[in-house]
């Protein structure tokens, strides 16, 4: 049957006034459709008059929360801050830190922050030392290391260059190099008195027969008798033994010269340099680690002197004929030397807390391997890398070390490793300097292992709650373990008098800050009201004080722009127009589709199985809502209701499961006593993009309800809720913008006093319509309806009473259910008739 139109003043006079009472009845004053304040009410002319905010608004629990897990001093109580940006997490970590620091000064406990210093390993250069000093300290450490090397250098210098000492010297290599030379002479003497000379060359000892002095060619030789070759061959030979026991006779010499020469100068560096190193290890008295690292040092610079010592040429013609030039000290290579002899006297403040006046507080903000754990840098020599202790560079956590570290929880999970890398510190309370290539199975150009630091720690992380969830779910055990402490900041908070009273000094407090143009009280009060409708609730107010401080900054603007000596309310309206104006293209469009009717939906007349039910876009800088056509078409069948959006997929789970519960109330309210045979289809006309969530599951239901019914159902009045199985309209969310994107598809094709909104009574404190929809309301050109069941909204739309069911089952006759009933018994009875003709009466078909 097609659907039945009609248009507005063409029932009778007994139905209007039905539909007059049912009206009225669900209709609500414009006083429950926004809350607002009374400027005058405010105790202020404007906000300079008023102290900044000091501490929070609301927010309770998330400060309790704070406040437990840094009073506690005990593995894993880290904190994991959860909550929308802009609720002010960072502010409440920093001042809850500041304030806990200033009780802990005023009590006189001292935070134990030290300094960190990487210095050379003398045994394994690969694996440098960290050393722990009180604060301050760092600096002076390392200065007065550079200050010993350089007074090293200037003691032996001294001692190097004076007279007795290098008298002493010469008399020690003049008494080598003369038994040296005595030695030669010795088998030089043996060798001649048997006829044979001896050379003594760089290349090796060169044996040869002297034939009148002469040394005898190898032509002569071999023109010798052969007994005589034979014997001047056996003297050789035994020669060359007594040679080569005279060569490590020689050897022997100049070693003993040299231990000689290296006891001589090391009683001279110790007579100088004892001084130097007494004094600085006095000032380190108390540090068994620095002690160990001096002594190391001493006993290096004792040991490697040559390094110390001019370098004076030597004339060639003043050393004797020699298999080697005597060695002196400055030319022995010392085993184990680093490339630069002078780098274990450089000493790597690694962490500097001497400019930290009670403790540190790092906030990371660019959590990256290098920037949280630190990093090893590295430099090219002959194609290849090196690096060495001075090339060691802090991260965040060692900066941090001894105070607290402050981390985003996103920033954290978007840099590979990182997640991993802070769970492993916190777990085994220490630092370690490592490569990030490592992590990922790469090979380091040059393995260091410095030395792990001790960590005494507290991890802040921040986080919204979408990630905190992901978090929980994939890693809840490490979380748990590490991450004890959860303070979770609420988006709204209790409009109450203290709360409101504290908005005020919120936006003192940013005018001052931001300087701001002072607010009067209407600008005050739209503020508050907006912070009111940002949660769509007339009961609580928006905590995102950062959003609440963009608003400020841009009524300031126009202020400004409209040379006002104060913000008032009406600057304040034009930065949310202005505001909502800059992003809303994809609205406009919408609505002005809507109006020139190229997306068709009626606002006068009234329609069979045809209502306006609305929709709620959420694009992230914007939400706004409009309305959309939904029909239901019913006839024989028992396919129950069908989805057409789901059968195009293009509708979600949410949307689904809605149609779902709509063939369970229609069985439980008309298949008690038959079975339900009925088929019925559902589409959102002119929806191309999906459908999902359950708020328009009521609209679909009273579109099902006027097809049985055959009553038309007002196209000036649209509905939104969701329905359960019993009938009950449930709240939905998107209230405030579904109401206003009908109400101006209304406006611009004329308002005629009858238009208006179904909602569920729940949704009602939800209610902060804009001012232009308060004032129609007001002026009887718009009204707002709540409603409770299925039966009330089917009430307020057809103008017909629901009906209750009677003792006997029944309803009165003439209700909508009545209706409903009849037309569900009908179909019943003519599928009956169906099967029976269908049928033959011995069972088979005809």
């Amino acid at each position: 049957m097609p659907p039945k139109t009609t248009k507005p003043g063409r029932r009778s006079n007994s139905v209007a006034k039905t539909k007059a009472s049912a009206l009225e009845r669900f209709k609500l004053p414009v006083e429950q459709v926004r809350w607002s304040i009374d400027p005058a009410a405010f105790p202020f002319t404007c906000t300079d008059d008023l102290q900044p905010l000091d501490g929070f608004i609301g927010q309770k629990r998330a400060i309790d929360a704070i406040h437990f897990a840094l009073e506690v001093e005990k593995p894993g109580y880290n904190l994991l801050v959860t909550g929308l940006n802009g609720t002010g997490k960072a502010s409440a970590i920093k001042t809850h830190i500041d304030d806990l620091v200033e009780e802990h000064l005023s009590k006189n406990i001292k935070f134990q922050v030290f300094d960190w210093c990487y210095v050379y390993n003398f045994t394994d250069p690969d694996q440098p030392k960290v050393l722990r000093l009180p604060q301050g300290m760092g600096k002076k450490f390392r200065s007065q290391v550079e200050n010993l090397l350089k007074n090293i250098r200037s003691e032996l210098h001294k001692i190097f260059n004076d007279d007795e000492y290098k008298a002493h010297r010469k008399a020690i290599e003049e008494e080598g190099r003369g038994r040296h030379q005595r030695t030669l002479e010795e088998i030089q003497l043996e060798a001649r008195q048997i006829g044979f000379g001896i050379q003594f060359s760089p290349m090796g000892v060169n044996i040869f027969p002297l034939k009148d002095n002469r040394p005898l060619s190898p032509e002569d030789f071999m023109a010798l008798p052969e007994p005589t070759r034979n014997e001047i061959e056996q003297k050789r030979e035994s020669l060359s033994s007594k040679v080569q026991s005279t060569l490590e006779t020689l050897r022997g010499i100049e070693s003993e010269t040299v231990n000689k020469l290296r006891e001589m100068e090391r009683k001279a560096a110790e007579a100088g340099l004892m001084f130097i190193f007494k004094e600085l290890s006095g000032g380190f008295s108390k540090l068994p680690e620095v002690q160990a690292f001096v002594n190391a040092l001493k006993e290096y610079t004792f040991n490697n002197l040559a390094q110390f010592q001019p370098q004076e040429p030597q004339e060639p013609q003043d050393r004797p004929p020699t298999l080697t030039a005597p060695v002196v000290p400055s030319l022995i290579p010392i085993p184990g030397m680093p490339r630069n002899p002078f780098l274990p006297y450089e000493v790597n403040l690694f962490v500097d807390n001497s400019e930290i006046k009670n403790t540190p507080i790092i906030i990371e903000s660019n959590p990256t391997w290098g920037n949280l754990f630190g990093r090893i840098e590295r430099r090219a020599v002959m194609g290849t890398y090196l690096s060495d202790h001075t090339m060691l560079k802090a991260g965040g956590v060692h900066r941090a070390n001894g105070g607290y570290l402050i981390l985003n929880a996103r920033e954290l999970l978007l840099n590979p490793g990182v997640w991993e890398g802070l769970k492993r510190i916190i777990r085994n309370r220490e630092a370690r300097l490592e490569d990030p290539y490592e992590q990922f199975g790469m090979l380091a150009p040059q393995g260091l292992r410095p030395q792990p630091i001790p960590l005494n720690i507290k991890v802040i992380v921040t986080s919204e709650e979408y990630t905190y969830r992901q978090l929980y779910t994939y890693d809840q055990e490490d979380l748990w373990e590490l991450f004890k402490v959860k303070a979770e900041f609420d988006f709204q908070i209790d409009r109450n008098d203290e709360n409101i009273q504290g908005f005020c000094n919120f936006i003192c407090a940013t005018c001052k800050t931001e300087k701001l143009l002072p607010f009067d009280q209407s600008a005050a009060a739209q503020v508050i009201e907006h912070a009111a409708r940002i949660v769509s609730d007339q009961y609580k107010l928006s905590s995102r004080f950062g959003v609440m401080k963009d608003l400020l900054i841009e009524s300031d603007y126009w202020a400004r722009q409209a040379n006002a000596a104060m913000v008032s309310g009406v600057h304040v309206k034009k930065a949310l127009d202005e505001r909502f104006y800059r992003h809303n293209l994809i609205e406009e469009r919408l609505r002005n589709l809507l109006a020139q009717g190229v997306i068709m939906v009626d606002t006068e007349g009234e329609v069979v199985g045809q209502v306006n039910g609305l929709v709620f876009y959420d694009l992230g800088d914007i939400s706004f809502g409009r309305p959309a056509r939904i029909t239901a078409r019913t006839f024989t069948g028992g396919r129950g209701v069908m989805n057409i959006e789901r059968e195009a997929q293009l509708s979600g789970p949410i949307h689904n499961k809605g149609v779902l519960i709509l063939s369970g109330y229609l069985g439980w309210k008309y298949a008690q006593d038959k079975p339900l045979s009925l088929s019925a289809t559902l589409s959102f006309e002119q929806s191309y993009d999906g459908v999902e969530g359950d708020s328009a599951s009521s609209a679909e239901l009273y579109a099902i309800l006027s097809s049985l019914s055959e009553l038309p159902l007002k196209q000036h009045i649209t509905v939104t809720g969701s329905v359960n199985q019993k009938g009950e309209i449930q709240p939905i969310g998107g209230v405030n913008q579904k109401i206003e994107g009908f109400f101006d598809l209304c406006r611009l094709k004329g308002l005629t006093g009858a238009q208006g909104v179904v909602i569920p009574h729940q949704n009602v404190k939800n209610l902060m319509l804009r001012q232009d929809v308060v004032e129609a309301v007001r002026q009887g050109k718009f009204h707002i309806y709540s409603v409770k069941t299925i039966d009330e909204g089917i009430e307020i739309l057809t103008g017909i009473p629901a009906g209750q069911r009677q003792p006997d089952g029944s309803y009165p006759k003439g209700t909508v259910n009545h209706l409903v009933e009849q037309k569900l018994r009908r179909l019943g009875e003519s599928m009956k008739g169906y099967y029976t003709t269908l049928f033959t009466t011995d069972g088979h078909s005809s």
